[in-house]
């Protein structure tokens, strides 16, 4: 069945053509988790593992290297795949290629950051040639931050003035220290499930919505007594809680990821965060949008711009960069921001980021040319298009099969609910006692889904999201489709 689309007319130039009806998704997400799991029958996992035994000896024998100086054989969560990790010798467009040569149409695009596809050749020649004459870093000021940073605060609205920051959890730490500052209070509300890195404080309902401090480990409890969460789309919880903050002394901030929590893996309603902002300005507290994932992706200026919703700060992370690193920053009002002030000595009231490596030259000018290139080719409506033109055919190949699972997006990216373990129902702590075992099961399937995925020539994220970029053809999404059509006929 395919899936009502929300008749919203989307800002012009936008990304995102259409705002999936949330409603009819939540339906769909509760008949897929209160059913029997449709995972890949025994014999067909089977000739999946084959592959990984035939097709990929030299990642094999470099995930076992790795696992002898490399906790779990992996620096990111990103790299983790069923049955190893693969190691990837070249990137480039729409493609990677494995160390044994097995190539693959690449839907994972470094996490999101990579709307031109991998390894740009207009952002890369201009890499190589301020290499030639300054090199990766100074430590001092260089051309390329200011530009940078004119840049986004010309395409983002909520972004007067920006510091940069090494990567998007800085960022995030740094914009909660600063929103603690600017107010006064101390309080944090997330949108619970969201994602905004790993620092001690956001280590709380993380992933899935009212789990607290369940994966806080090597964490002490005053890092997170002051971090508290509600459920995305609830915002009488909301207002309930920014009204018991205000008896103890108020809220500094709420932050959500504009999309609903892991990226719209819990996608919010169209007027969400339009609410959110009416409920900041009534109870004084500052609105916090992470766009990590959706700089850019969503447009230009980002979600804010496509939601018509402007934020007291601005997080982003690796889409700063294009892909590149040492990406990270905080933008915002410029009242705000200028609590932000540098230089050794300072004597104004100031909430403290540091890092010597931030807004090197390296990075910046990665990000400006990134930036100016997809700002030329239209890359974010185009790569939208393909997500588009992705899910519809997700969706055909979902009834053609007659199968439970959802597909749906927001523009490039694209999300297919297979096991829908970030979906269990997690809302009191009785529930998530009893869905521990089930969770699990749930997390292996979608496991053995990526594994199932890229033995056919398409890596994902995690095996249930996807990032089109403006690589993706139509000639590419069709052949992924077939892809995906032979993976689903396992099942």
């Amino acid at each position: 069945m395919n899936l009502p689309r929300a008749s919203i007319e989307p800002p012009a130039g936008s990304a995102i053509s259409q705002w999936p009806d949330t409603d009819a998704l939540y339906r769909r997400f509760d008949a897929l988790v209160n059913q029997p799991m449709r995972p890949i029958r025994r014999d067909a996992m089977d000739r999946v593992m084959d592959y990984f035994e035939q097709r990929c000896q030299g990642s094999k024998r470099m995930a076992e290297e790795a696992r002898r100086v490399i906790p779990g054989g992996v620096q990111h969560n990103l790299a983790f795949n069923l049955p190893f990790p693969l190691a990837i010798a070249e990137a480039n467009g729409a493609h990677m290629t494995d160390v044994d040569g097995n190539r693959y149409i690449d839907f994972l695009q470094a996490g999101g950051p990579t709307l031109l596809g991998s390894n740009d050749p207009t952002v890369r020649s201009k890499i190589f040639e301020l290499l030639e004459h300054c090199g990766p870093t100074t430590g001092l000021l260089h051309e390329y931050e200011v530009k940078l940073a004119e840049l986004v605060c010309e395409l983002m609205p909520g972004v007067e003035m920006l510091r940069m920051a090494g990567s998007g959890t800085e960022a995030v730490m740094g914009a909660i220290r600063l929103a603690r500052a600017y107010t006064g209070r101390r309080r944090v509300i997330k949108i619970g499930g969201g994602y905004h890195g790993w620092s001690d404080s956001m280590v709380y309902g993380m992933r899935l919505p009212k789990t607290g401090r369940m994966e806080a480990v090597g964490i002490p409890r005053g890092a997170t007594a002051n971090t508290q969460e509600s459920l995305p789309n609830d915002l009488e919880a909301i207002r309930r809680r920014l009204r018991w903050n205000r008896l103890r002394g108020g809220t500094a901030a709420v932050i959500v990821e504009p999309f609903g929590p892991e990226s719209g893996t819990r996608p919010v309603a169209h007027d969400f965060n339009a609410q959110l902002r009416k409920l900041c300005d009534e109870f004084g507290a500052l609105l916090i949008f992470d766009e990590v994932v959706t700089g850019f992706r969503a447009g230009l200026g980002g979600a804010q711009a496509y939601f018509g919703v402007t934020p007291d700060l601005t997080v982003l992370g690796k889409c700063l960069t294009g892909g590149y690193p040492m990406a990270g920053g905080i933008g915002g009002r410029r009242d705000i921001m200028m609590m932000l002030v540098g230089g050794i000595g300072t004597t104004a009231k100031r909430a403290f980021v540091g890092g010597t490596l931030t807004a090197n030259p390296l990075s910046c000018a990665a990000g400006y040319y990134a930036l100016k290139e997809i700002q030329r080719t239209d890359a974010a409506v185009k790569a939208g298009r393909a997500g588009d033109r992705l899910r519809q055919g997700l969706d055909q190949i979902i009834d053609r099969l007659g199968l439970p699972f959802v597909a749906y997006n927001m523009g490039s990216i694209v999300h297919l609910q297979t096991s829908g373990v970030m979906l269990l129902d997690t809302s009191n702590l009785l529930k998530l006692a009893r869905l521990k075992n089930e969770a699990k099961q749930r997390k292996h399937m979608m496991e053995e889904m990526g594994a199932a995925y890229t033995a056919h020539g398409i890596i994902t994220l995690a095996g249930s999201r996807i990032y089109t970029s403006l690589a993706d053809t139509d000639d590419i999404v069709d052949e992924a489709l077939n892809r995906f059509e032979d993976v689903l006929k396992l099942v």
